[in-house]
């Protein structure tokens, strides 16, 4: 089978099942012409109108009860983080309620101009009343005026749009007083990306991927499948566990090259958990030939 079929083929999911433990080949673009990429390429994110870097900076590295990797580096420590990656063109924050990485976030703002930031964050409520308590406090936590991208956390069941229609009526009340700019969610059942994906209220879709299937919502195929429709619609999407929550931490540039090599991501996130990581991460991503 030739490159060019073999990518088309994992792009449109029926290939992406046998990938299993094979390196991917280089993939080939229309032209023959490999297409170069940087962490720090600015993209826009579906139809939101923002601007951001191709790289989230992630902090929810086995994120729960208000704790993660990243989080365990201290407040210093993972401020020290995320104003390096700015430095070096990431201008994409992933954080969230879960994760207690908000104070970080804002540690980090008071060095970095709050505009040229994306802010992304997450509530888990599942009642109005919670979701506009968290997003006032949300906003208090990273000191901002506005977030960006606020998401609902963790969705599992198949029928969310119509169970939690309240929260979604909030966040969108939200964004019409400028409280926040989108919103959308993430999925952690294919039935709940599904109904994601055929949701005309979500604007961003945070979708796990790799081509591996660790810690996804179904296999590789089935996935990319749900992601082709969320595409069509014009959601934008964003990528997590790239790496299979530390499954492919060996096998980092498979895992980039697949991810890069969709062309369905808008942008994907992934969380050091040090500037040396970061910085190896930067420079893998430069390397990948799609």
């Amino acid at each position: 089978m030739k490159r060019r079929e073999f990518m088309t083929r994992v792009a449109g999911g029926a290939g992406a099942l046998w990938l299993g433990a094979k390196a991917l080949p280089e993939a080939v673009v229309p032209g023959g012409a490999a297409e170069h990429f940087s962490a720090s390429d600015t993209v826009v994110l579906g139809q939101t109108g923002i601007r951001t870097s191709r790289l989230a900076c992630g902090t929810g590295t086995m994120g729960f009860n208000h704790h993660s990797q990243q989080t365990a580096l201290g407040i210093q420590g993972l401020s020290d983080l995320l104003v390096h990656g700015y430095e070096h063109g990431l201008r994409f924050f992933d954080c969230a309620d879960s994760y207690g990485s908000h104070p970080d976030v804002a540690a980090a703002l008071k060095r970095i101009p709050r505009e040229k930031v994306t802010i992304l964050t997450k509530s888990w409520s599942r009642d109005p009343k919670g979701m506009r308590s968290d997003i006032d406090r949300f906003r208090r936590e990273l000191n901002v005026d506005y977030i960006d991208i606020l998401l609902m956390h963790c969705l599992t069941d198949a029928n969310w749009t119509e169970r939690y229609r309240g929260v979604m009526d909030v966040l969108s009340e939200a964004k019409e007083k400028k409280l926040i700019r989108t919103h959308g969610c993430s999925c952690h059942s294919i039935g709940a990306l599904r109904a994601a994906a055929a949701s005309p209220w979500v604007e961003v879709d945070l979708v796990r991927i790799n081509p591996i299937g660790s810690h996804m919502d179904a296999d590789p195929s089935t996935v990319v499948e749900v992601i082709h429709s969320m595409k069509a619609s014009g959601k934008a999407v964003v990528g997590m566990k790239i790496l299979g929550q530390g499954d492919m931490r060996q096998r980092q540039d498979q895992a980039l090259s697949y991810a890069l090599s969709l062309g369905l991501l808008d942008a994907f996130t992934i969380g050091a958990e040090s500037i040396a990581e970061q910085d190896d991460l930067i420079r893998r991503i430069a390397q990948v030939r799609a």
